[in-house]
Order: structure tokens, then C-alpha cells, then sequence
């Protein structure tokens, strides 16, 4: 369960969402009491909101528990694409898994753009939905066969594709795929009014409210962090990372990656359109209006979770590129995300692990969490209703491997350990010489902490052990957080949990033989 949000306090001014700065908050209860359901889902995402929606409508009582408030994470951090062209992503799968699993990937994410549409029209949603083409582009040469085999793969399992060698934006390029008919929106304006359908009946929303530990058995029991109990005949982890295992071994099949998102306002108008180029470092390009305004979101500079110096800069190069196409006026709002990557690129949604029954799983969205996020919330509410879903194939969290996913399973989980390693070598500074706003890594009895000064002029000093598997945090300039490199987890720099798959905080250092003046 993602804990980001923009009403934090450690997290910095200078980094605000849209999304959730420009829609009310949220105020649903925590879980004071024992209950017991036919379905309890951990997590309010976008998997979480939808599935307990179309499962309510369906007579089942449901209950949903988000450790922050709900929409406040990965989905409340999106571009908010809602879309079928998922980069490089149909000509990869027909290599590796054949053309049927292509067809079901397309089929899932495509039928998902007309679902959102057709639930905001039902419902009577404004959430600014909005059809329009989505470009994926390249400004290298080495790319265009890729480009031309994207666009090959998409028409043989039936989109409408073409490729084109010129875009209705000021960038040149040396060729381009488009899709038709894709869309964008607001996901909090669109997930607050279905959201609000939810509660009543038997069915709850419970926020604050931490999955800290799951019994399994015929009845599977969620123990929170305050120690109340949610009872049910089947469970639905959308907690982004899977906040329980099950011996599925998620974490050695995850990849955390952090991306950025700057929000400007242009002189010029922005083309009917959304952009995204094919190489790296990633551009991601569309509008957005505010009521008054004509927002200009763009995106990119994607990495691995804290791999890098200094995180501040991919915001700089963002800012960078927007200067050089348009002629910018302000840059509005900051925001990050972390997304997590599968093996083969294809997320894991359907029963945890092949032995489990009762528990299921929606992880590994990538960066394409809207379609791919709507598309799970149908594929387990078939399943949990006894439904034929025509996408479960694809999307098995229990499928083989292609060879390229057993090398990538090699080579992430190397880097794990690589990271474990050079992490416990490395050494921290001897003396405590930080200017406020700064945070790094020093040496105090001996040990390594991570120290913070706040602007008061206060130090926050915590291990900087990760309390998942031990490896060491680094320092997020950027989001004035300790992140792991190892799988993601991140920390405030008071050491509570923004993002899992940790689940204890960082304890806070002790003083021992050496005195330090916590208010230098």
C-alpha cells in the first residue's frame, strides 16, 4: 500500500499532484472493529475502487482496507493515459508467448478504455474522459525497425495502427506509431464518485486501516494494525506490491522503477494528442485542463528505485525538455510515482500462487496502470463470481517463463544481491555536518545512520537498514526519503513507511557512547 500523499508532512512543498490537489479528501473510517465479508480487498487504487464497485453490484458484501486514504498512491501519481499502446509491449509478447496471449493483452486493455467510458456515462462521471490518438515516437534511427514491428504486431492481433513519419507537435522525429481512439482523464474525479457507491449494505471503505499479517484457511483473516480483525471467503491484494506473499516470490519478480512528472502551462496550445517516445530517457507528453487552464504534463526519466546520485535532476531534465519545444510559462506542479515491472512485462493478476484459491493478486502494472488497473478489477471479479474471463491466460501470475524472463530473473534479482552487498561495504561520514534540508548517510557508534536536518534546524537520525530484507537505503533528494534499491520500499526521513513491500518502520537512532545534540 502505497502511503505517498500530498497532505504528508515530510514530503516536500515542492512536490504536489494534480490529481490530488485538485480534488477534495477523503474521510472514510478505520477499522474499529471485527468484521467478517464475502470479499475483502487491500488496497484503494484503481483495482481496489473497481473491483468493490462491480462486486457490490452484484449482491457481494465487500470490504476495503487502504493503509493511507484511498486514491492517494499510484494512482493518485499516474500521467492518467488510458490507453492500449504500452510502448514496445505486442511485438515483445508475440515473441515470447505467441500471438492468442497478444490478442488477450490488447483485448483486455483496449475493451478497458470503452468500459471507463461507458461506467463515467452510466454514472454521470465528470472526470474530463476524453478520446484522442496516442503517438509513440523516436528521434534515433536505431529505432525505427522497432517502431515498424510495433506497428506490424499491433495490426495482426487488431488494432488500428499505422506508422507515420511526422507528429502534430513541434518535434522532429524519425518515425512514429499511432493508435486511434485512445483516451486520458482525471482518475480521482472519476474513482471518488464510484468510491462513494461502495459503502452500505454490508459493504465498507476503512482507511488508515494497514494489512499487517493474513491467516490463511477456509475463511482467510486480515489482521490490521490495530489488531482488528476483517474475516472472508476470498481476498484481493491490490496493495501495489503485494503486501502478502504466499511463497509466490513476487519480490524476486518485481522491478521498482521511479518516473517523473512535471506540470507546466504553455503559450501555444497542445495538440489533440498524447506522446510517448520509443528509446531512452522516456518523454511522456498530454494535456490537461484545470477549468481555466491548459495544463501540460510531462513525464519520463524513469529508473530503477533509488539507482542514481542525485534525484532532484530528473525534474531539471524534464523542465529542460519542455523549454526546448515549448515556450513554457510556469511549471505548476512536481510529482513522482514508482511503478513495478514484471519479468516478461505483463502484469500478474489471478490467483496468488497456483495452490491458493482464495487469495488473489494485481501487481506488475508497469507503467500502464489505468487500463491495465481496470482490466484486472474485471478478470477477479469473473473469477470470484464463477465467471469465464477471457484474459486469464495471459495474465496468470503462474505462467511459464520465456527465456528472456528467466535471464531477466537472473540478472534483477544479481542485481539484489550486488546492491546488498556494496551497500553494507560502503561507509558513512564520521561527523554530522548537514545543512537543513539536506540528508546522508553517517557513522555514529560504530554503525551506519541516515541523518536528516529539517528546516527548524532539527535532526531526524534512523537505521537505515531496510526492514525488509536488509539492505542499505539511500537518500532521495528529491523526495526528502530513504529508498531501497533492492525492492522498492521507501521511508520518510522520520522513517515511517511510504511504500512497501516493508511493512515495519525504521527504528530511530539511540543514543549510545557518543552525544549528539538532536537540535544543532
Amino acid at each position: 500500500m502505497n502511503k505517498l500523499n500530498n497532505n504528508n508532512p515530510n514530503i516536500s512543498e515542492y512536490l504536489k499532484s494534480y490529481w490530488i490537489t485538485s480534488t477534495p479528501e477523503t474521510n472514510y473510517p478505520s477499522l474499529d472493529e471485527d468484521i467478517e465479508v464475502d470479499v475483502a480487498i487491500i488496497g484503494g487504487g484503481i483495482v481496489g475502487i473497481t473491483a468493490g464497485y462491480l462486486l457490490k453490484k452484484e449482491g457481494t458484501k465487500i470490504a476495503i482496507i487502504e493503509a493511507s486514504r484511498i486514491i492517494q498512491g499510484a494512482t493518485g501519481f499516474t500521467t492518467a493515459k488510458i490507453t492500449s499502446q504500452h510502448h514496445l509491449i505486442y511485438d515483445k509478447i508475440i515473441t515470447s508467448m505467441g500471438i492468442d496471449f497478444a490478442k488477450q493483452y490488447a483485448d483486455a486493455n483496449e475493451s478497458s478504455i470503452g468500459f471507463i467510458e461507458n461506467i463515467a456515462n452510466e454514472l454521470n462521471i465528470d472526470c474530463d474522459f476524453q478520446r484522442l490518438p496516442a503517438y509513440m515516437y523516436t528521434r534515433k534511427q536505431e529505432y525505427i525497425k522497432d517502431i515498424e514491428k510495433e506497428t506490424e504486431a499491433a495490426l495482426k492481433i487488431g488494432i488500428k495502427a499505422k506508422c507515420i513519419d511526422k507528429l502534430p507537435i513541434d518535434l522532429n522525429i524519425e518515425s512514429a506509431l499511432v493508435f486511434e481512439n485512445q483516451a486520458q482523464f482525471h482518475p480521482r474525479k472519476y474513482l471518488l464518485p464510484i468510491a462513494e457507491k461502495i459503502p452500505g449494505d454490508g459493504s465498507h471503505i476503512f482507511e488508515n486501516t494497514e494489512a499487517v499479517e493474513i491467516e490463511k484457511g477456509n475463511l482467510v483473516t486480515i489482521i490490521t494494525n490495530k489488531g482488528k480483525k476483517v474475516i472472508a471467503s476470498k481476498v484481493i491484494i491490490a496493495s501495489h506490491f503485494p503486501c502478502y506473499d504466499g511463497k509466490g516470490l513476487y519480490l524476486t519478480r518485481l522491478r521498482p522503477q521511479r518516473s517523473y512528472v512535471i506540470a507546466t502551462s504553455i503559450k501555444e496550445k497542445f495538440p489533440n494528442g498524447m506522446f510517448i517516445n520509443a528509446e531512452d530517457p522516456g518523454r511522456s507528453l498530454r494535456a490537461q485542463y484545470d477549468g481555466k487552464n491548459q495544463l501540460v504534463l510531462v513525464g519520463g526519466e524513469g529508473h530503477k528505485t533509488a539507482h542514481g546520485d542525485s534525484f532532484k535532476e530528473h525534474y531539471d531534465n524534464l523542465e529542460e525538455f519542455s523549454q526546448s519545444i515549448f515556450n513554457v510559462k510556469d511549471v505548476l506542479y512536481r510529482w513522482s510515482t514508482q511503478d513495478y515491472i514484471t519479468l516478461d512485462n505483463v502484469p500478474y493478476i489471478g490467483n496468488l500462487t497456483a495452490l491458493e484459491e482464495n487469495i488473489y493478486v494485481a501487481t506488475g502494472f508497469g507503467e500502464w496502470g489505468m487500463t491495465n488497473g481496470t482490466a484486472a478489477a474485471r478478470l477477479l471479479t469473473d473469477k470470484i463470481l464463477g465467471k469465464i474471463n477471457p484474459w486469464e491466460e495471459v495474465f496468470n501470475p503462474s505462467r511459464p517463463f520465456s527465456v528472456t524472463a528467466y535471464k531477466k530473473l537472473f540478472t534483477e534479482n544479481l542485481d539484489v544481491a550486488k546492491e546488498l552487498i556494496i551497500s553494507k561495504i560502503k561507509s558513512g561520514e564520521n561527523e554530522i555536518n548537514i545543512k537543513c534540508g539536506e540528508g546522508k548517510i553517517v557513522k555514529l557508534d560504530g554503525d551506519k545512520y541516515g541523518a536528516y536536518k529539517d528546516d527548524e534546524g532539527k535532526l531526524h537520525i534512523v537505521d537505515i537498514t531496510c526492514t525488509h530484507v536488509g539492505c542499505e537505503l539511500k537518500w532521495n533528494d528529491a523526495e526528502k526519503s530513504w529508498d531501497c534499491a533492492c525492492h522498492g520500499s521507501r521511508f520518510t526521513y522520520d522513517g515511517e513507511i511510504l511504500e512497501g513491500p516493508a511493512t515495519h518502520k525504521l527504528n530511530h537512532y539511540k543514543e549510545g557512547k557518543n552525544k549528539i545534540d538532536l537540535n544543532l
